[in-house]
């Protein structure tokens, strides 16, 4: 609604949990909410932000990884520990 509100035409939205991300991003397997806000991945010759928004316990390792390969991580977070550690090592790439 926000997206239409402000008269956005280029961004898609679809809630994924990092795991499905990984797996989608990997071509693993169709995810339906993808389908539903018409994303196909496969067609993206590189994405370049990334939207994290991990619970307290910040982003695990395999999570961190994908995000490095991004050219811009916006990050939300709710534990500026766990916040701190994961930007140390994002920023470290």
């Amino acid at each position: 609604a926000n997206l239409k509100a402000n008269g956005v035409s280029n961004t898609r939205v679809a809630r994924l949990s990092a795991e499905e991300f990984v797996e989608a991003l990997a071509g693993g397997r169709p995810f339906r909410r993808l389908d539903e806000a018409g994303v196909e991945l496969a067609s993206y010759d590189r994405l370049h932000t990334l939207l994290v928004d991990p619970p307290r316990a910040g982003l695990d390792q395999t999570s961190r990884a994908l995000a490095a390969t991004f050219a811009r991580v916006v990050y939300v977070s709710c534990n500026p520990e766990t916040l701190a550690r994961d930007l140390a090592q994002l920023s470290a790439t």
